[in-house]
């Protein structure tokens, strides 16, 4: 594969050979959290109680890893398109260096607040006790991921899509293969417990770097990570931030809204609540194909930027545009059509799943129209335009959901809560459209 085929390949096919091994790995990684899970449930519900509780701050540290990434990617894939090598080698090398610093920030911070972070949800002594022997060997592994993560985004920024699929399947399927001998004590390993879990998930992480090192090693890359790069570069640092930090706050935004609709729904009644949570659960793989297509075409668009090519930018969003709102026409039509079966793989509460027919019928009328905005983030982050990005995520889960599901819920219920999904996705999607025509000329 050539150099230059990003900006050589007809649209609609390069931006699917791109998005398909994004959605397998997202999958992977899907089937990967629900296995976990079950292993960890195994050992005891205070097990599952204390995982469930770390996750937060799990998450918060994957944001950070995974949005600075996409500064990197980002950044590569422009500089490439623009033929400028030497700027791509550099922004991947202080890529990974700052990526570096960030997991040694990480492990120390979220080691220190894990003690007081679990006591505020939980007075259980051997439920924070649990917490804190995971957490403490999950964060001392946060360099080993927030590396592994850059090195992800470094491959994906040249277009090397199926390299990051089976290295996220190399971690995947490690991490699950050593969970039940670590957790149990299979064979010659001793049985650990959820300490086993948290050594098996940072191995897992391990497994997936090497890989990365090996191929970097055996097939050299267009770009070239060197430490002739590292002298200081205030102004290449500060673009990698200009979408980091906006890729790190869009991640970490739907965790803020589910809390504050959580409080919401739960002055109503607790039924609203797990249906809010069932209904993100579902959400989730409907979301996923889009975002691996959004994740394909990061790298196209930013490419073609900076190759100059407009009109092929253009194309590029709108085939990207077309392909979500695909996705999210048959998501309706599967909530409108079958949402009693949906509810109905999650509990088996009449009441609960009558309610929740009736908020993913009126949830779902967002699907399609969200397509705008998810297309638009993706598209302004691969042009390099995070803060452009950040606005619209704070528009779509916060600025305007939450005082809808406000003053909604105040009126009409926990109804008036489903209201504000399709609302707030409208209105966020006009508001897409006005920054990205800015942005990009659509």
């Amino acid at each position: 594969m050539n150099d230059t085929f990003m900006k050589e390949r007809p649209v609609f096919p390069l931006i699917l050979s791109m998005a398909l091994p994004m959605v397998i790995s997202m999958l992977v990684n899907s089937l990967y959290n629900i296995v976990d899970s079950f292993f960890v449930a195994k050992i005891s519900e205070d097990a599952m109680t204390a995982l469930s509780l770390v996750f937060p701050v799990q998450n918060f540290a994957n944001a950070i890893a995974i949005g600075f990434g996409i500064g990197i990617s980002s950044l590569i894939a422009i500089c490439l398109g623009a033929g400028n090598r030497e700027t791509a080698g550099k922004a991947a090398t202080h890529g990974l260096i700052l990526a570096a610093l960030h997991g040694v920030i990480l492990t120390v911070g979220c080691i220190l607040i894990m003690p007081g972070f679990l006591a505020l949800f939980t007075s259980d002594t051997n439920v924070i006790s649990l917490g804190i022997h995971y957490s403490t060997i999950v964060f001392l592994f946060a360099t080993v991921n927030t590396i592994n993560l850059a090195y992800e985004k470094i491959f994906q920024g040249i277009g090397k899509m199926k390299v990051t699929m089976a290295g996220l399947m190399v971690g995947c399927v490690s991490n699950i293969i050593l969970d039940p001998l670590l957790i149990f004590g299979i064979g010659p390993f001793p049985a650990l417990g959820i300490e086993g879990a948290a050594i098996a998930t940072g191995l897992g992480q391990v497994f997936n770097l090497l890989f990365y090192l090996i191929v970097y090693k055996i097939r050299p890359l267009q770009i070239t990570i060197s430490w002739k790069y590292l002298h200081p570069d205030r102004a290449l640092a500060a673009k990698l931030y200009s979408v980091g930090i906006p890729g790190a706050l869009n991640l970490a935004l739907p965790s803020v809204l589910v809390s504050a609709l959580n409080g919401l729904l739960a002055s109503c009644s607790p039924i609203y609540v797990v249906i809010l949570g069932i209904y993100y659960k579902l959400q989730t793989f409907l979301y996923l194909p889009a975002s691996g297509i959004v994740q394909g075409m990061r790298p196209v668009i930013g490419y073609n930027y900076g190759a100059g090519e407009h009109k092929r930018v253009k194309k590029i969003y709108y085939v990207t545009l077309c392909m979500s709102g695909v996705i999210m026409l048959i998501g309706t039509i599967i909530c409108l059509t079958v949402p009693g079966q949906l509810m109905g793989m999650f509990t088996t509460n009449p009441s609960t799943i009558q309610a929740g027919k009736t908020a993913l019928r009126i949830i779902c009328a967002g699907f399609l129209v969200s397509s705008v905005s998810v297309t638009a983030c993706g598209a302004l982050e691969g042009l390099g335009k995070g803060t452009a990005s950040l606005v619209v995520s704070l528009c779509r889960y916060l600025l305007l959901i939450l005082p809808a599901a406000f003053i909604l819920c105040r009126i009409f219920g926990a109804v008036g809560v489903w209201h504000a999904f399709w609302i707030a996705e409208a209105l966020t999607a006009g508001i897409s459209f006005l920054i990205s025509k800015k942005s990009i000329g659509i």
